[in-house]
């Protein structure tokens, strides 16, 4: 009998144990998350540099874009230098653009204390508007569409809560994440009308205007920095679903994470309205490179890398350079 009960005793340690480290490691990888593929360096060889903030000022080639793309990068800017090897150095920060626009480009921005280039050569958004908004400051005159992406929500592979689709984020009993609504383009842009449109934006954010906090105690936390700390707070046992770009559920089972998703049906997951935005910045030190990248994505070979990831391939009439709106339209 005391064999029996000094077992089980030693057996709730070690599972207090083993919870406590995940939930810890987890907080910490939630303030962390991305951030080491937030700034890569590619040389033509093949060799990845991670966090130089210098190689902003002195790459052949730098581009700052949409933070979802991440995962695609490796694959991407490996095809582009192999067709291209005389671009021996791209850098890329992969952070959401909102962040990008008003705190690198419209003015000087630090990363990890370090200043980091305010002219880059090209620049993406989940938001048309952002280039516009640097059209008016004669910044950027021309963008093209390159791909398209859509919302899903993502749960515990088993779907413990049984989610059925986005009107379950104002159940009762369901603990949500969103990508909170100050610089996530995925939320300020897409999430919120469909909330909206659901009518029950109220219901599930409160109306909050905030980040690292629940918009409703207990029920809906809103992210710190990225959509892509949901994962982690799914896996910690911190919520029960969150609102995701559906490529980022591909890439969290691709990784090996006991992750699913759950289909939001259109119009509801701003599938038709979801574009990705690409110019180059007029200051940009390598224009002709800058080209160089922009016909590179319109080819097959780049729709297919994207395609690969989960994203939607862009039309042919949508990768066409066209003129950004006249800022006095």
């Amino acid at each position: 009998m005391m064999r029996k009960k000094y077992m089980a005793r030693a057996l709730a340690t070690l599972t207090a144990v083993v919870v406590s480290t995940v939930m810890c490691a987890a907080t910490m990888a939630a303030e962390d998350v991305g951030k080491g593929h937030d700034h890569r360096t590619f040389h033509a060889d093949g060799k990845i540099d991670y966090g130089n903030i210098a190689d902003s000022y002195n790459s052949d080639l730098s581009m700052y874009l949409a933070g979802n793309q991440f995962m695609v990068m490796q694959d991407l800017i490996g095809a582009f230098q192999k067709s291209n090897p005389d671009i021996k150095k791209i850098f890329v920060e992969t952070i959401p653009p909102g962040q990008i626009l008003k705190g690198q480009l419209l003015k000087q921005g630090e990363i990890g204390g370090q200043k980091i280039s305010m002219t880059p050569d090209l620049f993406a958004s989940v938001n048309v508007n952002h280039l516009n908004k640097l059209n008016s400051k004669k910044m950027m005159d021309k963008y093209m569409i390159y791909i398209h992406n859509k919302l899903a929500l993502e749960v515990l592979e088993g779907n413990p809560k049984h989610i059925k689709g986005p009107k379950d984020l104002a159940r009762d009993d369901v603990v949500v994440s969103l990508p909170n609504p100050l610089t996530e383009g995925i939320f300020i842009s897409y999430g919120s009308k469909m909330l909206q449109q659901l009518g029950i934006y109220e219901k599930v954010a409160g109306n909050a205007k905030c980040k690292s906090c629940w918009a409703i105690k207990d029920k809906t936390w809103f992210t710190s920095r990225h959509h892509r700390e949901i994962p982690l707070r799914l896996l910690a046992g911190q919520t029960d679903v969150g609102l995701v770009w559906a490529t980022e559920i591909i890439y969290q089972r691709e990784i090996g994470r006991k992750i699913e998703g759950v289909e939001i049906p259109a119009p509801y997951n701003m599938g038709d309205k979801v574009a990705y935005a690409i110019g180059a910045l007029k200051s940009g030190h390598n224009q002709k490179n800058a080209e160089r990248f922009l016909a590179f994505l319109a080819t097959p070979e780049a729709q297919d890398i994207y395609a690969k990831h989960g994203f939607i391939k862009a039309t042919a009439q949508e990768m066409k350079l066209k003129p950004l709106p006249s800022p006095s339209t």
